[in-house]
């Protein structure tokens, strides 16, 4: 199984329909988990940028809403999905609300956490708009901070496309 790439997982989308990770081959791949309520929030302008500027070139964010972090995301799917379009123009894949830590941690968070992990070596997804970046070929090639703006990562992201 060392041979695993996101190509093995799929997720369910925000109107349930499960989606099959191997729909983005060839494309490179921003994952974050994401908040409604977050101070972070805001940081869905900036990847719907990213999203819009270089999605013609191959690239694709793709949206986990999480509600593991102070109840950042009480919402259902639909009404996460109607806030993140109404409210920042979303328009990359959001998919239904998962969990990124513990015993019931999505398969292909477990996959992404064991690739890229955090500071000292933590797997643990630390907070909202945790950010993983995938290559063409499936690989995680790095995990970012929530702290780190969706800017700051184009460049990261161009010299993959």
């Amino acid at each position: 199984m060392a041979n695993e790439s996101i190509y093995d997982f799929s997720a369910k989308d925000v109107k349930g329909n499960d989606v099959a990770m191997a729909n983005y081959k060839g494309k490179v791949l921003l994952i974050v988990n994401t908040a409604s309520k977050c101070g972070f929030t805001p940081q869905f302008d900036g990847l719907q940028e990213l999203h819009s500027e270089l999605g013609a070139k191959g690239f694709e964010v793709l949206g986990f809403p999480c509600n593991q972090f102070m109840n950042q995301d009480p919402g259902s799917n639909e009404s996460i999905s109607e806030f993140c379009s109404l409210n920042y123009g979303v328009d990359f894949p959001m998919f239904a609300k998962i969990d990124v830590n513990g015993d019931d941690t999505h398969p292909l968070y477990r996959f992404l956490k064991k690739e890229a992990k955090g500071l000292m070596g933590s797997e643990k997804v630390k907070w909202n708009f945790t950010k993983f970046l995938v290559n063409k070929d499936g690989q995680v090639v790095r995990r970012y901070a929530p702290t780190v703006k969706p800017a700051d990562i184009r460049n990261d992201i161009e010299k993959l496309l």
